[in-house]
């Protein structure tokens, strides 16, 4: 039976060394190395190690390599199962490099998203990617400069300076608002805000120019701004909507993301109104919530997972690979169709 070490210490390397019976440099090359070591000397010492209770000190193995076995995550809201969706294709590709992710929420607030790129920096993780507040941040550009692998997920690159994953929202905000006109909407709502976020202000430019093409009164596509993106605010939503003159109320409301559509569809059902008879509605994201709703929700689908899984691989890329050249991915969103938006209306 090994020895424990005394003192209520924890085992170190000299301790296992000691126990198996080998040198120091056998015990290294078994965490670091463990080709170069018969299976018999290896069979010994990972004994050794379990029978002490050894975890190696990863932390002294980051100071000498420079990072950590991690990548990080920092996502805009953690309360929208979307970004949680995506965190987990990231995870996959990170499990998949056998290295660890950790995961941050900025909560939309852009001192809170520094202080968390602050710490992770300060952590040497492999590679950040983030969905940021603001594309265009100071502190955005440090992480770069500080040479650090960095992926902006779910909004592009302007500069061209870093990798980016996106889905084409100008596109998604074009195909919800033609589903309605196709379904013989003349007087659509957008609900969304606040319109800093950049996929707010896109998928509003997209609705803005299908509707225009087609011919329609700019008066007669409703802009009713959030202060964010949540269940609460599309019921706020939708009592603003109830609130409006009959003559100007909108028979379908295009929400900036399921959340929103969900809120609305709740305040729209405890109402009394029909859906999506007396009001159609479409989502954004396709979350799994969608589907499940009390009447399934028309919604744009993202490849959520998709989306974390490249800027994974896109970061791993960049952190391993001295020939790498940056990549702005777009993906192409798909209309899915519902109960929420019915046939087309007479």
């Amino acid at each position: 039976m090994t020895q424990q070490p005394r003192n209520g210490r924890a085992p170190s390397v000299k301790d296992v060394a000691a126990a198996a019976g080998v040198s120091l440099g056998t015990v290294s090359n078994v965490l670091n190395r463990p080709a170069v070591v018969s299976s018999t000397t290896r069979e010994r010492v990972e004994r050794a190690m379990a029978d002490l209770g050894f975890v190696r000190n990863e932390s002294a193995r980051q100071l000498r390599a420079g990072t950590s076995r991690a990548l990080a995550y920092v996502m805009l809201d953690g309360g929208n199962p979307f970004f949680h969706d995506v965190a987990e294709g990231i995870e996959t590709a990170a499990e998949d490099a056998d290295l660890s992710l950790f995961v941050c929420n900025s909560s939309g607030r852009s001192e809170r998203e520094a202080k968390h790129l602050d710490r992770l920096l300060q952590q040497r993780v492999q590679g950040i990617l983030i969905t940021p507040v603001d594309p265009d941040a100071a502190h955005l550009a440090d992480i770069a400069q500080r040479g650090v692998p960095f992926v902006m997920v779910d909004r592009f690159s302007r500069a061209g300076g870093h990798c980016s994953v996106a889905v084409d929202d100008v596109l998604g905000g074009r195909i919800a608002v033609e589903h309605l006109i196709d379904r013989g909407h003349r007087r659509v709502a957008f609900v969304g805000g606040p319109e800093s976020i950049g996929q707010v202000r896109e998928r509003l430019q997209g609705a803005r120019a299908v509707w225009a093409e087609f011919g329609m009164p700019e008066e007669d596509l409703i802009h009713l701004p959030t202060e964010a993106l949540t269940v609460n605010e599309g019921r706020s939503a939708g009592e603003r909507l109830a609130g409006l003159p009959s003559r100007r109320r909108p028979t379908a409301a295009f929400c900036a993301n399921d959340l929103l559509a969900l809120g609305l569809l709740q305040h729209a059902v405890t109402a009394g109104l029909r859906v999506p008879d007396d009001l159609a509605i479409v989502g954004f994201d396709d979350i799994d919530f969608a589907a499940a709703a009390a009447v399934p929700l028309t919604s744009v689908r993202q490849p959520r997972q998709e989306l974390g899984r490249t800027a994974a691989r896109l970061v791993l890329d960049e952190a391993t690979n001295p020939a790498h050249v940056h990549e702005q991915a777009t993906f192409v969103p798909a209309l899915v169709a519902r109960a929420s938006t019915g046939t087309v209306r007479r």
